[in-house]
């Protein structure tokens, strides 16, 4: 009997495995290296860039980090950074492990004429040369490719041109110590590195400008404020001048010296050194050839990078060697303070080693010595200003005090005694003195009967009329109101105010108050007032001077000539005016007059001829 077969199921053979291609397996490993030195290239990158940004203002940790990933990733031995000076290219970085004798000759051999760093500072391209060995400076054994070769153990080399708008700020070199070339993408690295360098470079220098912008502004404002707060006083100006200028520029200490004739006087000092210290105040003569004497003769700032080669110091000058050996200046910058074109002092910073001062560092000082000129004259025009101050002030007070004196002197002086008194600034003419006058009298004629009869309101109201008409007239004819007691009135020509020709000014007056008062006296008598006018004129020497006690003093004309005046007065009927023979000499030539006869005048020991003055010529 047959067993029936039963359905087993089959059983699975095992996969082949196939080894991959062996070209693949290389472009897998080629890829994966790629990629492993992109994330480098990247990495580094972001090193640098991360180093750029926490490091503004300083280049050292940039130029560390660039050269350090650049080295390591581009599988050099060394790295140097250069920037340009001028012609000539410096070693500002380099990696830790550059051999420290190669960089010692390079001090004194200088860089290969056809080495890679020149040619990629000439021809401002990548120079990439794979054995230095067979350049034919090595060949011909200049002593730079020597020491590269021997000293530094350079073997391929390559030279990456720093460049902003096409202009050389720099050479970034990698060195090996075999000869292996870079790869382009290593030195694509490194052209990208050294676009960081520059980008590093130029953030840094826009950083300095910007802070040195802002410290020049602050220290401009610090010394306004100085200048506005100082009162007129220049020591604490000066002083924080210098401090600013010294601090900003980067000097080690300064002088400020002011013209005194043809010489200097010191006045401001800032961080002297301790060996060499010159007094403030101290006044001296810089050598005429020297850079203090070269801007007193030029009134141009002098800017000397090396003291020690200026011919005053070579020739021993005490001042130049006193600065150069004591104090250690070497770089010393100078500019004029001028004011109008004129020298007014001399604003100096010294360092103490040869470094010439930047074009924004002898702006800045100019600056600085001009805001010391403004100071300068601020100060002597607030000076000028507290002195007018005084003087105003002091006026004020005599003004004060001459008008209290007029005031006083008006109170009891005749209006001109007051007036030449108070111009002549003394007191002396009321001092007893003997002058020729002219004295004219006046009064009333029936003035004692018209008081005695009518109220003493219509009194002072005739009184007031009377004194108004004839007080004008006195003024204007130049007359000294020597005294008034009622409706009598004496005048004094010539004293103290002189006049030409005293008599006929008195005559003139005496004619015009005749008529004027006429006037007053037709309007009286409609009133019914029998009121005359009647005037008498002397010539001749009287005594004048103030009379009376404190508080109330009267000027007074004392002698025969205010007698006279007095009595001819008295004589005279109204509408007269009598004259002496002494008034007739001196006006008859201007007058005509009639003869009223001789009177005996009391006090007077003859009698006296009159005359009735009718008109003065020119009115006939």
């Amino acid at each position: 009997m047959k067993v029936p077969r039963t359905n087993r199921p089959k059983a699975r053979k095992a996969p082949i495995k196939h080894a991959p291609p062996a070209n693949l397996r290389d472009k897998l490993d080629q890829l994966t290296r790629e990629l492993g030195e992109a994330c480098q290239r990247e990495t580094a990158t972001s090193e640098v860039l991360k180093v750029i940004s926490s490091s503004p203002g300083e280049l050292a940790p940039v130029f560390d980090a660039i050269l350090a990933n650049a080295t390591r990733i581009c599988e050099a031995k060394i790295g140097v950074l250069y920037l340009r000076h001028g012609d000539d290219l410096r070693v500002v970085a380099a990696t830790h492990d550059a051999p420290p004798a190669y960089f010692e000759a390079r001090k004194h051999t200088g860089i290969s004429p056809d080495g890679p760093i020149r040619r990629a500072a000439t021809t401002k391209q990548v120079a990439h040369v794979t054995d230095i060995k067979e350049q034919q400076s090595y060949l011909d054994r200049h002593p730079s490719t020597v020491a590269s070769v021997e000293l530094g153990k350079f073997r391929t080399v390559l030279g990456v041109p720093m460049l902003k708008d096409d202009e050389l700020i720099g050479v970034i070199t990698l060195n090996r110590q075999e000869v292996r070339p870079f790869t382009d993408k290593q030195i694509e690295l490194v052209k990208n590195f050294a676009a960081q360098a520059v980008i590093a470079i130029e953030n840094t220098r826009l950083l300095n400008e910007l802070r040195e912008s802002l410290q020049q502004q602050t220290a401009t404002a610090d010394v306004l404020k100085v200048i506005s707060s100082s009162s007129g006083n220049l020591e604490p100006i000066f002083q924080a001048m210098l401090t600013n200028a010294t601090q900003i520029c980067r000097a080690r200490f300064g002088t400020l010296n002011l013209c005194e004739g043809d010489a200097l006087r010191r006045v401001a000092l800032h961080n002297a050194p301790p060996q060499y210290t010159p007094r403030r105040g101290e006044v001296f003569r810089p050598h005429p050839a020297g850079p203090l004497g070269h801007v007193i003769k030029t009134k141009q700032f002098v800017h000397i990078e090396d003291i020690r080669t200026c011919q005053p110091y070579l020739e021993g000058d005490r001042v130049l060697v006193g600065f150069a050996d004591v104090a250690g200046a070497r770089t010393v910058l100078a500019v004029p303070m001028l004011k109008e074109g004129a020298l007014v002092g001399v604003l100096s910073i010294y360092r103490q080693e040869v470094r010439p001062f930047t074009e924004k560092q002898i702006d800045l000082l100019r600056n600085f010595a001009t805001q010391a000129v403004i100071a300068i004259e601020n100060a002597r025009l607030l000076n000028d200003l507290n002195k007018l101050n005084q003087q105003l002030g002091q006026r004020v007070t005599d003004q004060v005090s001459e008008i209290e004196r007029m005031s006083k002197l008006r109170r009891f002086l005749p209006p001109q005694v007051a007036d030449l008194i108070v111009a002549s600034g003394a007191e002396k003419q009321l001092e007893s003195h003997r002058r020729e006058i002219t004295a004219l009298f006046c009064d009333l004629r029936g003035f004692t009967g018209f008081s005695e009869s009518s109220d003493p309101e219509d009194v002072m109201a005739l009184l007031r009329e009377y004194h108004a008409a004839i007080g004008g007239i006195i003024n204007k004819y130049g007359g000294t109101l020597e005294r008034y007691a009622g409706d009598g009135v004496m005048v004094v020509f010539n004293d103290p105010i002189p006049v030409d020709d005293p008599a006929l000014q008195a005559v003139r007056m005496a004619i015009e108050m005749r008529a004027a008062i006429g006037e007053l006296i037709e309007k009286w008598r409609k009133l019914g007032h029998d009121i005359g006018f009647g005037i008498g004129i002397a010539h001749g020497f009287a005594t004048l001077g103030t009379i009376g006690f404190e508080g109330r003093f009267d000027y007074a004309a004392i002698g025969t000539v205010s007698n006279v005046a007095s009595r001819l007065c008295d004589e005279a009927k109204p509408g007269q005016i009598l004259i002496s023979p002494r008034v007739l000499m001196a006006v008859g030539k201007d007058i005509t007059v009639e003869s009223v006869g001789d009177f005996a005048l009391k006090g007077i020991r003859r009698p006296l001829t009159a005359f009735n003055v009718l008109a003065t010529k020119a009115a006939n």
